[in-house]
């Protein structure tokens, strides 16, 4: 029988909040400004969301702060910031050119998204794998569990925030 797992819904939302609320910023601000204070813009924002984000983890997971879950964890962040950085770049090319592009550009633009997407989940498959072996099972299927739904949420952010294709055609 598999019990369902009960998050502690009121933090799970407010920290939602946070992630909807720097993932919005992050891309809002980085399609304003010029090419430098726009990373620099970026990377202050992935600190604080990182850093919150990290706090969740602690607080879901409750490893020690010893544990090599925690090394593992770096480097996953380490990865996925620069999936994210790879992401906000295709959002942005979208944003500069949504009322020009060819059919071309947007086989280049799904292909982007799709390979982003492919990498994403095959990053957290890879982790999880290391953490089940460093820290166990159950390490690893919090990390999963979590992971899934960070994910999950930042991709339901992303595609509420950008129109459909098509959809200001005249």
């Amino acid at each position: 029988m598999v019990t369902k797992i009960n998050f502690n819904n009121t933090i799970m939302k407010t920290n939602k909040l946070y992630l909807v609320f720097a993932l919005l910023i992050a891309v809002t601000f980085g399609q304003t400004l010029n090419a430098q204070s726009g990373k620099e813009e970026l990377e202050l924002y992935q600190s604080v969301f990182g850093m919150q984000k990290k706090a969740i983890v602690a607080e879901f997971l409750k490893v020690s702060p010893d544990d090599l879950f925690w090394t593992l964890y770096d480097e996953y962040e380490t990865a996925r910031k620069e999936l994210g950085n790879q992401r906000v770049k295709v959002l942005e090319d979208y944003a500069a050119n949504y009322s020009s592009l060819t059919n071309e550009q947007y086989d280049v633009l799904i292909g982007d998204m799709i390979s982003l997407r492919k990498s994403t989940d095959k990053l957290m498959d890879t982790y999880y794998k290391k953490i089940k072996k460093a820290s166990g099972s159950k390490v690893a299927a919090q990390f999963f569990q979590i992971e899934a739904y960070f994910v999950s949420a930042i991709r339901l952010t992303i595609m509420e925030g950008i129109p459909y294709i098509g959809e200001f055609d005249k």
